[in-house]
């Protein structure tokens, strides 16, 4: 299934009913008063978070979303229906933009949780509602009010509890495949992730966590160069991240400064993330290269106030360790 991550649609809210303009005719009562009912309500525009979808893909298809109007009233004060409500369901972190003023409308975080974002339109009131002692016969009646409308941006974060970053081609992906069922791509040159991938890793006597591979970072990334913000908003969601160091000839010339330089992006984006709590990851510590590097390595990030693990996905040396860790202190969120 394609990720899509965001999308842009109108909603209108369902107009009020009409109000009647009847009055009684009945055989015995030959001065019946006004008998016009109400119009019904119009219905809502209702967006409701699901966790059975993880992806905007439908609103790239379908980008008008009307509710039904509500019915006219009739004679005898009978009230019109009111109009059905317009369910749209998302996937759980969607997060609800006014087009117009970019404001935010409504985070939908958790499973079931639900926002109206257009309010259906008042029915008007019948006939019977205008009658005086001075103007016994009204032959008026107020018409229904419109629905709101609105042009809405959906935005899609993905909640994750542990969020991977790092240069293209650290070995995100594949540590992922190892550690859960999520098979994402995996190839040995740079942006072979191009769109954030889930894994639910699943331990014995552990608790289980979800983990999202955000797809490699570069300088600039906050201006929107390489695969750019359009994936650094997914890493605002996560509880923790897990930073990979590449320290063989694949990695950057200089693995310190790169470290740094993704930091900065994320800074540059977002200066809460800095706030996170970041831990390093060694990768590829199965190459005779980067395990002689690896103690210097550890040490320097440890002297810097990182927790720091060295593992290989290739062999899972310290995989079980890192997991085991990671479940331990998201018992304290």
């Amino acid at each position: 299934m394609k990720f899509i991550d965001e999308a842009e649609i109108y909603v209108k809210a369902g107009d009020g009913g009409n109000g009647a303009v009847s009055f009684r005719r009945e055989k015995f009562i030959p001065k019946g008063g006004p008998d016009g009912g109400d119009g019904g309500k119009g219905g809502d525009v209702i967006f409701r978070a699901t966790t059975s979808l993880n992806t905007l893909l439908d609103f790239k298809y379908k980008k008008k979303y009307i509710a039904e109007n509500g019915k006219n009233g009739a004679g005898n004060n009978r009230s019109g229906r009111c109009g059905k409500d317009l369910i749209i369901p998302v996937p759980v972190g969607t997060v609800i933009k006014d087009l117009q003023t970019n404001q935010i409308i409504a985070d939908l975080i958790k499973n079931g949780h639900e926002f109206v974002v257009a309010k259906g339109g008042g029915g008007g009131r019948g006939n019977s509602h205008f009658a005086t002692p001075v103007r016994q016969t009204p032959r008026f009646a107020e018409k229904g009010k419109p629905g709101e409308e609105k042009n809405i941006k959906l935005e899609l974060k993905l909640l994750a509890d542990v969020g991977l970053i790092g240069f293209p081609n650290v070995g995100k992906s594949t540590f992922l495949s190892v550690i859960s069922s999520a098979r994402p791509k995996i190839a040995d040159y740079p942006f072979t992730t191009l769109s954030p991938v889930l894994g639910v890793v699943k331990l014995k006597h552990y608790k289980s966590f979800v983990v999202a591979d955000i797809p490699g970072l570069i300088e600039g990334a906050h201006r929107g160069e390489g695969l750019g913000h359009t994936f650094l908003k997914h890493v605002e969601r996560t509880k923790i991240l897990l930073h990979f160091i590449d320290l063989s000839f694949l990695g950057p010339k200089d693995p310190y400064e790169g470290f740094n330089i993704i930091n900065k992006e994320l800074f540059l984006f977002n200066d809460r993330l800095s706030d996170k709590q970041q831990i390093v990851v060694i990768n590829k510590i199965d190459i005779p290269e980067v395990k002689k590097k690896s103690e210097s390595a550890k040490k320097y990030f440890e002297s810097i106030g990182y927790k720091v693990f060295k593992i290989s996905s290739a062999t899972k040396e310290g995989i079980e360790t890192l997991l085991e860790y990671l479940s331990l202190l998201l018992e304290n969120y």
